[in-house]
C-alpha cells in the first residue's frame, strides 16, 4: 500500500500490516499519526530515505509512505493449539527462526498441512510475510493452515512447553532423527536458510536432530529440510 490515507485507514480497519516504511525527516501531523497508529499496532516501523522509498514504490506517488500488508489474516498461538484439540491430536506445530524467503514459507506451509502438523509459528522480524507469492507456492495450503506470527520465538516456545509441548531443533550437527524419540506433543523449529536456527532458540529447544547426509554438500534448502524431518515425525507418531 502506498500513500498516507490508505495505510492510515488500514490501520484503523484493523488490516493485518506487517510493516511500514517512513520516510526520514519528515514530522508533519499525518506521518506522526500514521507512526502511532503503527506502533499501537505492534507493526514494524523504517524510517528510510526519499530515494529507497522511490525504488519501493509501484504508483510513483507514496507521499513518504509504504506499507506491506498481509493476504492472509494470520491466526493466534491459541488458535492452533484448539485446531489440535479439535482433532483429539497430539499437538504438532512448525516453528520457523528467520525463514526469509516467501517460497520456502509456502513450500513449509504446504508441507505442515500434508504431514498434519496444526499450524506454523513465524516471527515479526526476519521473516517472510503471507504474501500472495507465498500463498502460491503453498498450493493452497494457506487456506486450511493456521500460521501465527509472534514478536518473541523464544518467549513463545517457553509459553508452550508450560503446555507441555516439546521442541527438536534441525541441526546438522546434532544426532540422527532416527535416534531421537519425535513422538507426543511436538514442536519442529526449522532455521533461517543461511544461518541456520539462532542460538538463543537453539537453546531452547529440548534436543536436536539431524538429516543423515551421504552426498558431496552438507545442506538441505530449508524447506527440502523442513519436509524430511516432518515426515520422520508422522513416520514415528504413526508406528508409535
Amino acid at each position: 500500500m502506498e500513500g498516507r490515507n490508505p495505510v492510515l485507514e488500514a490501520f484503523r480497519s484493523g488490516r493485518a500490516v506487517d510493516k511500514v516504511f517512513l520516510q526520514s525527516g519528515l514530522q508533519d501531523g499525518m506521518i506522526l499519526t500514521i507512526a502511532r497508529e503503527a506502533r499501537k499496532a505492534g507493526c514494524i516501523i523504517s524510517y528510510v530515505p526519499k530515494e529507497r522509498l522511490n525504488q519501493m514504490s509501484e504508483t510513483g506517488h507514496h507521499q513518504g509512505v509504504i506499507a506491506y500488508a498481509a493476504s492472509y489474516a494470520y491466526a493466534d498461538v491459541q488458535d492452533i493449539l484448539q485446531k489440535a484439540r479439535e482433532k483429539g491430536e497430539d499437538p504438532f506445530i512448525f516453528l520457523l527462526d528467520g525463514i526469509e524467503d516467501p517460497h520456502n514459507l509456502g513450500a513449509i506451509i504446504r508441507t505442515a498441512n500434508l504431514a498434519g502438523a496444526h499450524g506454523v509459528i513465524i516471527t515479526k522480524h526476519r521473516s517472510a510475510m503471507l504474501t500472495a507469492t507465498v500463498a502460491r507456492a503453498s498450493a493452497g495450503a494457506l487456506n486450511y493452515t493456521p500460521v501465527a506470527k509472534v514478536t518473541n520465538l523464544a518467549a513463545a516456545m517457553e509459553e508452550l512447553k508450560k503446555q507441555g509441548i516439546w521442541f527438536v531443533c534441525a541441526d546438522m550437527n546434532g544426532p540422527s532423527m532416527y535416534s531421537q524419540n519425535l513422538t507426543g506433543p511436538i514442536g519442529l523449529v526449522i532455521g533461517n536458510e543461511g544461518e541456520g536456527v539462532s542460538r538463543l532458540i537453539r537453546e531452547k529447544c529440548d534436543f536436536t536432530a539431524s538429516i543423515p547426509m551421504h552426498g558431496d554438500i552438507d545442506s538441505l534448502n530449508a524447506s527440502v529440510a523442513a519436509g524430511v524431518l516432518a515426515y520422520e515425525i508422522v513416520r514415528q507418531r504413526e508406528h508409535k
